[in-house]
Order: structure tokens, then sequence, then C-alpha cells
């Protein structure tokens, strides 16, 4: 099917499954533990062996020598894979360095070698044996350090009038840098898979976001045709876009398990992930905005510094900068430094997520400035169009009823502009907010639909869940179309057999993989009412029958004679270049800083969301409030440290690398204005799951801001960073 025109009346509209608070249908299976994840499908594969990873011990320069005896002789050891004798691999297509390193190690923590053995004590124990020696060479490991080397890169480099005419002329200046730190996924499942090999095909059971780039990776990796492996990742454990590629782990348990002659499981060590796969990196960003004493915006710039290995990409926080306000001048700037640390990629919202962290203090910033409220400054400099390209309109921008709809809610007009005045016994508290964006991404999804003698529907693509939901939203497209209730809707998700789909990324996997479901439903529709004798444009699907004015038959008895199985795609014209695609928001935070510590508490928060139809209230709360709790990690306290001598990250684990606990997040609240957009799909849906976490780190800095009168552009805010300019203490 192709989707070329705003979606007119179809039978989503009808609202009797879409749409409705829907708890998860998998909810069970995962509560009970009958959902199996990567590690866990030993049932699937006889006597499976274990390899454990060793990782490069230095972050940049080569292997001298490499001594395997002791391990080899270890209790239970069945095989060791090097570079020396893995064959000749290739670089996957989204990879940026080679995922087992030798001669030559790119990073820190570079699997370098797997020991498989019996048993995964007897493999741990034979990897400490392995003795590599290394010839160090000097590396780049300091972002600050290597602007001056950065050059013009990515997709987002742009100049619309004269920026600095604009700016030099404008009554009001403002001028400011930020930074961010580099962030890891931290996800609660590790990079894990099982290998098993039947003849020259290869089956692996992963942890994998989208499963056909990992099967082409894994494929390109090895050096096997694509038809000869079969990926398998029904539930995931979180990624948050660290399991969008494939990873050591699937590549060595392959290799592993030919060397070994039967499957190898292997998992990353939680002290191996945080180097060994890749993170969100830390960006320098310079931020500069000209105005008019009434607050309207005539020039706006907004620069990015970042690092990356050779090849990489960086991390993009420029992009939101380019839609967000009204500006008749606008500079946008990106530039990529080489540095020699783990693999910089993608993290919920890659780009908007620091970017806003950055934009909306400086908005904040901007208004204080001025004299005007943080909103009011907002509102005054909202477009209804693409600020680059005028002719270009938004299909649907909600940001203003965000804003206001949420003041209303958190009680902004109460709100005291003036830093450090509001005491709560020991306590200064402060409200602040943000603007939220993320871009809508609509990508090509398909599926296979099934309906059997007894009415089952049954659903097969390879679209993963990650935690998000997925299972439930493509069960409620399903009984939707075909008129069944839930319960006659069965769900099979992530295996590479199944047709392919959009996968879990870039917040588009709701709206792209139902709108794949829906295609396919029309499709059995059709072949259903041909069975029946019926028109399908005249055919009514409801209450698991079939209707065409008053003769009305069961569905099931489409199937009598034999099941029916059709498959189709959905794919995309030209709507997302006419029209500039976009979700919205505006959070609300409010912080209570303690006068004597500056120990920060964030009290209460408010997300306000306008993000086309929402397909399951349940979960898109679940996605929003998961992502404004990483938010607030990202404000106050994530940030892996980077050793500027030896290129790693010290706090490769989760003792070090702090993250929000259930202690300090609060009451949060979610509100989803009434919004559906022909434009994007027959859905009229767009994604959620990132846009909760685009604004929040400059709310929270607001709130402190408001609270304090210390105003802190290095994230995280610790307490450290606020000592000195806190009020005294009376």
């Amino acid at each position: 099917m192709k989707f070329t025109t705003p979606a007119g009346t179809n039978p989503i509209d009808q609202g009797k499954f879409v749409g409705k608070p829907t708890p998860r249908i998998d909810g069970p299976l995962k509560t009970s533990g009958g959902a199996r994840y990567a590690y866990e499908h030993g049932e699937a594969v006889k006597n499976p062996a274990y390899g454990y990873v060793v990782g490069s011990a230095i972050a940049k320069g080569r292997i001298s020598a490499i001594d395997l005896r002791d391990a080899k002789a270890a209790p239970g050891v069945l095989a060791i894979i090097t570079a020396d004798n893995a064959g000749k691999l290739n670089k996957g297509s989204f990879n940026t360095a080679m995922l087992l390193g030798g001669p030559e190690i790119e990073h820190y923590h570079q699997a370098v070698a797997l020991v498989v053995a019996e048993t995964f004590e007897q493999a741990r124990a034979a990897a400490a044996l392995v003795r590599v020696d290394y010839a160090r060479e000097k590396g780049a490991y300091d972002l600050a350090a290597s602007v001056d080397s950065a050059v013009k890169a990515g997709g987002n480099n742009a100049k619309v009038g004269d920026f600095d005419g604009a700016f030099a002329a404008s009554p009001v200046q403002f001028d400011q840098r930020y930074t961010t730190p580099d962030h890891a996924h931290a996800m609660m499942e590790p990079h894990a898979s099982i290998a098993a090999w039947d003849g020259d095909k290869l089956q692996i059971w992963t942890a994998n976001q989208m499963i056909a780039w990992g099967k082409g990776d894994v494929a390109k990796t090895l050096g096997i045709p694509k038809e000869n492996v079969r990926l398998i990742s029904p539930f995931i454990g979180g990624g948050f876009g660290g399991k969008l590629f494939v990873r050591a782990d699937a590549i060595l348990a392959a290799l592993g398990a030919k060397a070994a002659g039967r499957p190898v499981k292997v998992a990353l060590p939680r002290p191996l992930m945080f180097n060994n796969t890749t993170h969100r990196p830390a960006t320098i960003q310079r931020i500069r905005i000209g105005a008019g004493r009434d607050g309207k915006i005539s020039a706006i710039a907004h620069e990015e510094w970042c690092g990356d290995l050779p090849g990489g990409g960086g991390e993009n926080s420029v992009a939101q900068t380019r839609l967000l306000y009204a500006g008749a001048n606008r500079l946008i700037g990106q530039k990529l430094a080489v540095l020699n640390l783990p693999e910089a990629n993608a993290m919920r919202a890659p780009g908007e997520a620091p970017g806003l962290m950055a934009l909306e203090i400086a908005m904040d910033e901007l208004a204080e400035k001025l004299g005007i409220d943080p909103i009011e400054l907002r509102v005054i400099n909202d477009t209804q169009v693409d600020p680059e390209k005028p002719e270009r309109p938004f299909s649907q921008r909600q940001l203003i009823e965000c804003m206001r709809t949420g003041a209303d809610k958190f009680g902004w007009a109460k709100r005291n502009p003036k830093p450090g005045q509001v005491r709560d016994g020991r306590w200064l508290v402060g409200i602040g907010m943000a603007a939220a964006f993320r871009n809508n991404i609509n990508m090509k999804s398909a599926a296979r639909v099934r309906l059997d003698g007894s009415g089952i529907v049954t659903v097969e693509t390879d679209m993963t869940d990650i935690g998000t939901g997925t299972y439930t939203i493509v069960a409620q497209t399903a009984a939707e179309m075909m008129g069944v209730p839930l319960d006659k809707v069965k769900v099979k998700l992530g295996d590479s057999s199944f047709p392919v789909s959009a996968g879990s990324g870039g917040q588009w996997g709701a709206n792209s993989a139902t709108a794949g479901v829906y295609a396919a439903c029309v499709k059995l529709r059709e072949a259903v009412a041909q069975k029946l004798g019926f028109n399908s444009d005249d055919a009514v699907f409801a209450g698991g029958k079939v209707r065409v004015g008053k003769r009305s038959v069961p569905l099931a008895d489409a199937a009598r004679a034999g099941e029916i199985v059709v498959e189709d795609v959905m794919e995309y014209g030209d709507l997302g270049r006419k029209f500039q695609q976009s979700t919205f928001g505006a959070h609300f935070v409010e912080v209570g800083v303690d006068i004597a510590t500056a120990e920060i508490r964030i009290r209460r928060m408010l997300a306000v969301c306008a993000a086309g139809r929402i397909l399951n209230p349940v979960s898109a709360r679940s996605q929003v409030i998961g992502a404004m709790t990483m938010g607030a990690g990202a404000a106050l306290m994530e940030e892996l440290v980077v050793d500027k001598r030896f290129g790693f990250f010290v706090n490769h684990d989760l003792a070090g690398y702090e993250v929000p606990v259930h202690a300090d997040i609060p009451h949060q609240e979610v509100i989803f204005l009434e919004e559906t957009d022909p434009t994007t799909s027959p859905m009229k849906a767009k994604g959620v799951g990132e846009l909760g976490i685009c604004g929040v780190g400059a709310a929270v800095a607001n709130a402190i801001h408001n609270a304090t009168g210390v105003r802190v552009r290095d994230y995280p805010v610790t307490l450290d960073k606020l000592l000195e300019g806190m009020p005294a203490f009376a």
C-alpha cells in the first residue's frame, strides 16, 4: 500500500480498540517470567557452551603479542577466538569500529578475544589467563582540547539570511556556551546473544531493535549470504538506541559456535558494556540569539562541537533549532573532532535531547534578560511554517497549546520570576519549564496477517518490543481492522523470517509498524470479503462478524476451508516533504534546593504532549514518564567520566554511573492533547517515546535557577556547581 494523500475516515477512526487505555497483552508473560529474553533461550538449543569476552586494555594502538597457552590449558575451555583465527571479518554498515579488534585497536574495551568453555565460570576464569601485549599509541580523548581540530560535518549546516548582520544590529544580544557530557544507555538487559549453526545456516537469539539491519550486518561482517542468517529477538529488556545495531556479543557468539561446533551463549558483563558498545557523545554548544525588546527573534545561531572515532557521525544537537522558533536570519553549524573514545552513536532522541538541554536554557536566559515571561517569549516566536522554508507548513503544531495547558495545570502563574525568593523550610523552591520537540519519521513497514478457521487473527512482523508496548498496539490495530476482540489476536514479533518492519528507533516504530499492520489487514479484509461473496468496500467488520446490509456472516467462516494468509507493506509518498511533521510538548518541573548543602530534589513534574493519535494512552504514558526520568538523570547526575590520559570511561558500571532511583523521582503527570495527523499514515499517529525526554533537562536546570539564582550551563547540575553562588544562609 502506498500512502500518498492525507488519510480520510477509515476503520481505525472507530476507536473501539485503538486509542483506548489497554493493559499490555504481554504483561502476564513478563511478570510471570514467561517472556524469554536473548540469553534465556537455552531451551531452544542443546548443550550450549559459554563465551566470555576479553576487552582491550588500551584505547589506541596495536596488539604486539597475544599468549593463549595458559587460557587454552584451563579447565573446560573449548575454543578461543581472536582476530588471528577468526577468518576475514568485515565492518558492518552500521558499525564505526570493528567488533573484533586486532592487531589494530580502535578503542578501549574493543573485543580482542572470546574464550569459549563448558560453563560461564570456566570461560570467565580462562579469559583472565589471556595475556595481551600492546604497543600503545597517542590518542585524542578530550573534546574541549580537540575543538580547534574539528571539521564541518553532518547534515545540519545551514545559513538563512544574514545572521551576522542581523545579530550585530539586534537591540538585545545573547551569546553563551553550554556543555553536555557523554551518556550511557544503561539499559537493564545487557547485550546478549545465543548463536547456533546448522550447516551453513546461522541462527542468533539476540537483543536487537532493528532486525533487518541486524541480519544484514551479521551477514556482511561474517561474509555469508544474508539468506543464511536468522535473527530472533521477541523480547528486549530496554535499548534506548544502544541495541539498534549488531554488537560484539552476536558476532563473537557466531564465531565461537562455529569454532566449538555447538551453540554458544555470550553476554557482555556490565563493566564491559560502557566502553565496548556505544554511547551518547559529549557536546559543546554555542547559542547566539538577537532579538528586539519586544522579544521577537531576528537572528538565531546554534553551533555544535562533538567527537567520534574516524568515520563516525557525532550527535547533531543543533537539529531542533532549525525548526522550533521563528527568526529570519539563521546559522546552524556542526563540527566533528576525531576522538579515540568508544563509538558515539544514537541514544534516546539523538540530537534533540542534548540540543534542547542547551537551547531551552538559552531561551530562559533570554526571557530573563528581556524581562518577559519564558512562556510568552516562546509564544511570541512560535511559527506555523518551517522557518527555513516558509512555503512548507507544519502538519500539526500545538506547541502554544501544550505550554498554555501545562502552565494552567502546574500553577505557573504563581511562580515568582525573581530567583531565590521562595522558601519551604530549609528548601529554596523553584519552578522551570522548557519546550519539547522531536521530529516525526515515517518508515516503510510490512506485516503478514493470518485468519484461521476458529476466527483467530495472527500478526507476524519483525517489529520489536523494547519495553514500549508494541505487542499491544499491534494487537489493537488488528482487532480494530478485523472487528475481533483482543483475545482473538495473536502477535508474533522480532523474527527475521517475518516481513521486514520499521523496527524500534527514532520514535518511528509505533506509527510505522501499526501502519504496516493496517495495510496487511486491508488486504485480509479484501480476501475475506471475496471468500464470503461480499464487496469489500461495503463490508463492516465488527463483533467477530462481517456484515453487508442485513446479511451477517461469522469472520471465521471465511477460513473454514483453510487458513487465509496475506502480506503487505506500507510505503510513503512525499507528504513528509510537503509538510513538516513534528511532535511538540512542554515540560514543567518544581525543585527544592537545600539552602545549606545545595542538595537538589525534584518535587513534581508535568509533561504535556501533542503527538498525533495516541494509540494506547497506558503505554504512551509509560513511555513519557520513563523519558522524563531519563531527562532528570541527564540533568542532575548522569556523566560518563573520561580518563583523558588513557581514553576510557572510568565509571563503567551501575555503581559509578548514577541513574535516577525511585527516591529521585516524585509525582509525574502526563497530559496528551487531542490530535490526529492525517498526513503521517492511516493511523494518524506520530511517535511519543523520545519526545518525553526532549527539554526535560533544561526544565530542571531552569527550575534550579529560579530556586537559587545560580545558572549552571555545564551538565550535570550537581551541588558543587551551586554552592559558591547560593543565597546567604539565614
